[in-house]
């Protein structure tokens, strides 16, 4: 009898002497397929209806950052995408083009290809939104202003385990380093509760810890401060704690149903509930530090600041950074339009996960948190890639 065989026989003898139940087989899914299917610009609905005015700067904004990169490297997570190289020399033909609608039409038809992206054969997905958060702070505790938001501490390390194993690409963790070991952080509820080593180094102080809880699920926010001042903050960091969506768990209480469950419905329900607030926030145990922005933003993980309406996050395991998406998405709010728009993959997400998942950026404001809070719609999209002749200018 082998070892292995022998150890599986001790457990299952030590089982049965404590009657202890056998554990349940672990359900593990299986890997989603993502595919590229060859398309043309024919097939993307209302592909010439687009005037791309707000689309020039966000592209412009993308290529700044890809032209920084090392022109022989593999442009991201996409074989077909090509090199930095390529992309490169799309965005310096793109700088001397005329930005007038028909001529960047024939500028994207020139050095694109569009595919059609599915997921095991599927087209459709789920597209959700997310805005610039609005708070009210200071940069001084006070009895008003007592919800801390944290900058990141020096400790926490935060490591891309697709660095050391092809198999873990797009995987992350985070902890803190003792005796040489890598150990977890704390939690979202320990963070919270002052249960950690750093609850001096507070960034700024807000006054409704609902605001500070979305503001860390929208990663961006502008604080009113209580001298007059706007305080820009972004994504700094995350514990490593995994992403969980308390919609999910209110739905589970029953709370509220997958057809009125919303950013809005959310809030109202944890306001109303101030008892049972902190225990379903912290069921969530991701928790996000900030740091202060100066100039344009909020940043992407691309690097860059989003604009509203283009910007669009995205699986970073699946899709590249800088990559030109056209959208066809039903309409996030009754009184709205379908979207059908040429989008950039310039974010990411913790909920965002699958080949055919995205997340609207829509800027900052009562209009956008709107839009955003109640977007749950049904889409598909094309990403646009290089052709081989992207080095050469228009003919």
């Amino acid at each position: 009898m082998s070892m292995r065989w022998r150890t599986l026989l001790f457990l299952l003898i030590l089982s049965a002497c404590d009657d202890a139940p056998p554990p349940e087989p672990e359900v593990v899914e299986a890997p989603k397929i993502m595919s590229l299917v060859t398309a043309k610009f024919e097939d993307m609905p209302d592909w010439k209806n687009d005037d791309f005015g707000t689309f020039v700067p966000a592209f412009e904004k993308s290529c700044a950052a890809i032209q920084r990169k090392k022109p022989d490297a593999p442009f991201g997570v996409l074989k077909q995408a090509g090199t930095n190289g390529d992309w490169q020399a799309i965005c310096s033909n793109f700088s001397d083009t005329d930005k007038s609608t028909a001529e960047l039409k024939q500028f994207f038809e020139a050095y694109f290809q569009p595919y059609a992206v599915l997921e095991d054969d599927n087209p459709a997905g789920l597209f959700t939104g997310y805005y610039e958060a609005s708070l009210n702070g200071s940069r001084v505790q006070s009895e008003q202003y007592n919800v801390p938001l944290y900058a990141r501490p020096d400790d926490l390390v935060m490591v891309d385990l697709g660095q050391f194993r092809k198999d873990l690409k797009g995987k992350r963790i985070a902890g803190r380093v003792k005796g040489g070991r890598l150990k977890p952080y704390e939690s979202r509820e320990d963070i919270v509760a002052g249960k950690w080593p750093h609850s001096d180094q507070v960034l700024v102080w807000v006054d409704n810890p609902v605001d500070a809880f979305f503001v860390q699920i929208q990663g961006s926010g502008i604080v009113t401060l209580d001298n007059g001042e706007s305080m820009r903050i972004g994504y700094a960091g995350q514990n490593g704690h995994p992403y969980y969506a308390i919609g999910r768990e209110l739905i589970k209480r029953e709370a509220l149903t997958k057809a009125n469950v919303s950013m809005q419905s959310i809030r109202a329900w944890l306001e109303g509930n101030p008892a049972q607030a902190d225990k379903i926030m912290n069921t969530n145990k991701s928790y996000v530090f900030f740091r202060e922005l100066h100039g344009a933003g909020p940043l992407g993980a691309q690097g860059v600041a989003l604009t509203a309406g283009r910007s669009l996050a995205v699986d970073r395991t699946k899709i590249s950074y800088g990559v030109p998406i056209w959208v066809d998405l039903e309409k996030p709010v009754e009184e709205a339009s379908d979207i059908r728009r040429l989008m950039l993959a310039q974010d990411t997400g913790g909920a965002i996960v699958g080949a055919v998942r995205g997340d609207v950026f829509w800027g900052y404001g009562d209009i956008a948190a709107d839009m955003a809070g109640k977007m749950k719609s049904k889409g598909r999209y094309w990403v646009l890639l290089p052709k081989k002749r992207s080095r050469t200018p228009i003919p």
